[in-house]
């Protein structure tokens, strides 16, 4: 097969050899791509720094033997760096690692285009890195879209089995949505007032009805939203128990000029006295012997 140009995110990297380095990238239009980028690892590599997480490239990629071989990076040029805000912000690191699990594991088989996808999983982490959001609900509204682009949106607005509509309190993660009174099987988890309506605003990128949820509607809502996923990937994500769903910034929310106030000292409990004794007591005699000596002679069998 010929080389083939396209644009792609850096997805995950592999240390290979004592120079070389195994690249998977979401591609534009050749979908999930596994190559191995020779020598990138030397520091006289011009393509070293373009091949790591979160970083938006344009890659000129041989392809390997077999539908399962891996391609060689011939040139590789960055496009867009997101790496930096990333890392410098733990909770934007931690939702940027969930985007790009997410996106590899829906990417699918190795060679279908997945244009949709790319463009969600690359508008996630541009939002994270400008801190448009905080970083857990970007987390949640990426995964809710990124299933429905794969086809496995989940029904809120009305029951999945009998599609009366709702809202509905119960969500059944096996049938794939919502489901009604007469429909509720075992299993189902009873949704707080709120939640539906809070999964429907991230479907739609209707940020202001985010706003107004409250913390606890957004923690079932979050963890809907993974259960869902993990149930039709058929296997846990490992950066998801890592997401740091803090909701108020530290650095905004404390004052400019914060002094510690002492707590005031608690009066300890009056201890009673205790009547000294006629004379002076006899100190108690100190053995010569040691322990292990003492030890064994108590042993002894007669």
């Amino acid at each position: 097969m010929h080389p083939f140009t396209d644009t792609g995110l850096v997805v995950r990297t592999y240390d290979l050899g004592e120079a070389d380095r195994i690249v998977t990238l979401l591609t534009r239009h050749h979908g999930l791509v596994r190559a191995v980028a020779r020598a990138v690892r030397r520091t006289r590599s011009r393509m070293g720094a373009s091949l790591e997480p979160f970083a938006v490239v344009e890659v000129q990629i041989a392809p390997g033997r077999g539908r399962s071989g891996l391609g060689t990076v011939r040139q590789a040029s960055s496009r867009e760096s997101l790496a930096r805000p990333l890392v410098a912000d733990y909770p934007a690191y931690t939702s940027g690692c969930v985007v790009l699990e997410t996106a590899e594991r829906l990417a699918g088989e190795d060679g279908a285009p997945t244009p949709r996808l790319l463009g969600l999983a690359v508008g996630a982490l541009r939002s994270l890195a400008e801190h448009r959001r905080p970083p857990g609900l970007v987390a949640d509204a990426f995964l809710l879209r990124a299933m429905a682009a794969s086809g496995w949106e989940p029904v809120l607005d009305c029951c999945v089995s009998c599609g009366v509509v709702g809202p509905h309190r119960a969500f059944h993660v096996a049938s794939g949505g919502t489901v009604c009174v007469h429909c509720r099987p075992q299993g189902c988890a009873m949704l707080t007032p709120g939640v539906t309506e809070h999964l429907s605003a991230l479907l739609a990128g209707e940020w202001e009805a985010v706003a107004g949820s409250s913390a606890a509607v957004v923690r079932q809502a979050s963890g809907i939203a993974a259960a869902h996923l993990q149930w039709h990937l058929e296997r846990d994500l490992r950066s998801l128990p890592l997401v740091d769903r803090g909701t108020v910034d530290p650095v905004s929310a404390a004052p400019a000029t914060a002094v510690p106030i002492p707590a005031e000292p608690v009066p300890a409990a009056p201890v009673p006295a205790v009547p000294a004794p006629d004379g002076p007591r006899p100190a108690e005699p100190v053995p010569d012997e040691p322990v292990e000596e003492s030890r064994a002679r108590t042993t002894q069998i007669p």
